[in-house]
């Protein structure tokens, strides 16, 4: 498969898994502050805290045992806990940065804030999606390709990119 085709279905599948993470942050901060907390503090909160994590939770599910599973070479309950910190931190760093796009959107075009929101998931995706990429799944292995014709050897990772 060539390596712009792969990315772009890996990049599909993260859109994907990123949609489902939507949904289940959707229900579980609806329960969460619906039917379990009745406090300011808990509905306010708790419970969109509560709700991310599990959002978190089950993105990582989906990028570790789907979307970027032929990079593990070795898995272990080791590597799935390392890795899920790393994802967790990564991920808490795209909320910081979803904020920040948020606030400068709504100051600047003084757009809804769902518009502001929408515009700023763009920005912070495409943040997530990288540190995914680049650091929390990256291939250990690389290989050494050539194309036929070519003196020149590239080195690439086991995914082809």
């Amino acid at each position: 498969m060539k390596a712009g085709v792969l990315k772009l279905r890996i990049y599909l599948q993260f859109v994907v898994s990123r949609l489902f993470g939507t949904g289940v942050d959707t229900f579980v901060l609806w329960i969460c502050s619906d039917y379990i907390f009745s406090s300011y503090f808990g509905r306010v909160i708790l419970s969109p805290t509560i709700s991310f994590e599990f959002a978190v939770l089950s993105n990582f599910m989906c990028s570790y045992f789907w979307i970027w599973k032929s990079r593990l070479e070795h898995r272990s309950a080791r590597d799935f806990v390392h890795r899920f910190i790393v994802f967790n931190i990564s991920s808490g760093a795209g909320f910081l940065i979803k904020m920040v796009f948020l606030l400068i959107f709504e100051r600047i075009f003084m757009w809804d804030v769902i518009y502001c929101n929408l515009a700023a998931l763009l920005i912070s995706g495409l943040f997530n999606y990288l540190v995914a990429d680049m650091l929390v799944f990256k291939s250990r292995k690389q290989v050494k390709v050539s194309n036929i014709g070519e003196s020149g050897n590239e080195e690439c990772d086991s995914m082809g990119a």
